[in-house]
């Protein structure tokens, strides 16, 4: 496929943010959303509770809140997913805790645009995500589906996800 044709087919499926889509949301929204940090505006969004609670036990409150990343962030319902027994035994496990939350984050930030012309993104956690397209959606680590792009916050930029990711052993 075309990457013009590509970015055309992402715009339509809502994983690219347009500026045209930009100018529709309320200017107080964005404005809010954009004064926030990543963990601010994640705090604020019913979806990541339990990524924003595994974040603070991890002691990443501050590091996610200073400097500029962009965070791969599993919903509840992708933590959900996850069997009981291991996220007891991360929760427990502070330094395996913050290896998986650091591998759904990536220096800088990448927006929508720019992660669909990458074939993987290096993480904090030291190794890499692998990034592909299929069908007008992106996926990491080949299943693992980005459901809605470009969540602004004033440090970064948040891109949802389905599944928690883990780093290879």
């Amino acid at each position: 496929m075309q990457p013009r044709r590509l970015i055309t087919g992402l715009v339509a499926a809502g994983i690219v943010a347009t500026p045209v889509l930009a100018a529709q949301a309320s200017p107080a929204a964005t404005t809010t959303a954009r004064s926030k940090t990543i963990v601010g505006v994640a705090s604020s969004d019913p979806r990541f509770s339990t990524l924003v609670k595994l974040v603070q036990q991890a002691g990443l409150a501050t590091t996610l809140s200073q400097g500029r990343y962009t965070v791969f962030a599993p919903t509840d319902k992708a933590f959900a997913k996850v069997p009981k027994a291991t996220l007891s035994a991360l929760a427990k496990d502070k330094a395996k805790l913050k290896a998986v939350l650091l591998y759904h984050v990536v220096k800088g930030r990448v927006p929508a645009a720019k992660v669909v012309g990458l074939k993987s993104a290096k993480t904090l956690e030291g190794a890499s995500v692998r990034i592909t397209v299929r069908s007008g959606s992106v996926f990491l680590n080949g299943s693992t589906k980005v459901t809605k792009a470009d969540v602004p916050a004033s440090n970064g930029i948040i891109h949802v996800i389905d599944h928690v990711l883990l780093p290879p052993a």
